[in-house]
């Protein structure tokens, strides 16, 4: 482990429409400035990855001005972390001396091999609860990828929801209610919820063919992204049984939502209508979508995660960067 304290703490940036400022979280030296934010918990860690002069992507962790490389599993070259708990357990993904793919658990400095399936030689870990339960998925003895839960050196297979043969989670509560995506009979993905053993299928926003579920906060609202009637795809949110069209930016057609926090308050990213194609991350509260804008200079950004005080971690076109509302 590895870790860097920025030069510099990059540019500040009104976002536009709102009273947010825009910090470029910075990444690891020889990366050609190059970071992807992924996931953020409480405390304002931010995990991710980040160029290094070798050219690989490692797993990293952006916190209080200082970049630091979490490295790879033993032998491997490529790692990344898409999710930190409150206690500061980061979870991933990461080669092995085999070349595999394997999912990975950071704690006190050491960085874990979770293992797979029964048979399987792939896994990644996508997200992590308070608790220390991990779900992500993994390859079977079959060559098929479900959907599976890592817990004191089990990995175990939550399955597919009926005649589906693939499945992924990216979100777990402290409720141990699992979220992600499976296939169908239908051959299309659905959405679905995991708990008490059970995989419910949430459906689609009405007319579409296919669904994913993103995140899920501790209240059991869950976010993501599902085809519509007219061909595009918009975020949702589900609650209480209903699948909600939280709708795009004004006047477009796509958006996508990548996290809730236990407020309500959801962020992704939306087209915006401009050429080239360049979405934008936004912020969904009280019923209205807004453009959190980009770092100055900028096309594109996304919003992955979003704290109870209103923080997101995202990224701006090649930098992982965090919006905190100005008081």
């Amino acid at each position: 482990m590895i870790a860097f304290t920025l030069l510099a703490v990059a540019a500040f940036q009104p976002a536009a429409g709102q009273s947010f400022i825009i910090k470029d979280l910075g990444a690891l030296p020889g990366s050609f400035n190059y970071s992807n934010a992924l996931g953020i918990n409480e405390r304002g860690q931010v995990v991710g990855y980040s160029l290094t002069a070798s050219g690989n992507t490692h797993a990293t962790l952006f916190e209080n001005g200082v970049v630091t490389d979490l490295g790879t599993l033993p032998g491997g070259n490529y790692s990344g972390a898409p999710a930190v708990n409150n206690r500061g357990q980061v979870v991933g993904y990461s080669t092995t001396a085999r070349g595999n793919t394997h999912a990975f658990l950071f704690k006190h400095g050491v960085m874990t091999d979770l293992g797979t399936l029964p048979g399987g030689n792939f896994s990644v870990a996508a997200g992590i609860n308070e608790r220390g339960q991990v779900v992500g998925y993994s390859s079977n003895l079959r060559g098929y990828v479900h959907a599976s839960l890592f817990e004191n050196g089990v990995v175990t297979d939550l399955g597919t929801l009926p005649g589906g043969d693939e499945s992924e989670a990216f979100g777990i509560n402290n409720r141990g209610q699992v979220v992600g995506y499976s296939t169908t009979a239908s051959g299309y993905a659905h959405a679905f919820l995991f708990e008490n053993g059970v995989m419910t299928d949430l459906g689609t926003l009405s007319g579409g063919g296919l669904s994913h579920a993103q995140a899920i906060n501790n209240r059991g609202q869950v976010v993501g992204v599902s085809s519509t009637a007219s061909g595009y795809v918009h975020a949702f949110l589900f609650e209480n049984g209903v699948m909600t069209d939280l709708g795009t930016l004004p006047g477009r057609n796509y958006s996508n939502a990548f996290g809730i926090n236990n407020r309500g308050q959801v962020v992704g990213e939306s087209d915006t209508g401009t050429n080239p194609y360049s979405p934008h991350a936004f912020l969904f509260e009280h019923g209205v979508m807004t453009d959190l804008g980009t770092l100055p200079g900028d096309n594109f950004s996304e919003a992955v995660g979003i704290t109870e005080s209103g923080q997101i971690a995202g990224n701006s076109t090649s930098h992982a960067i965090l919006w905190t509302r100005e008081r």
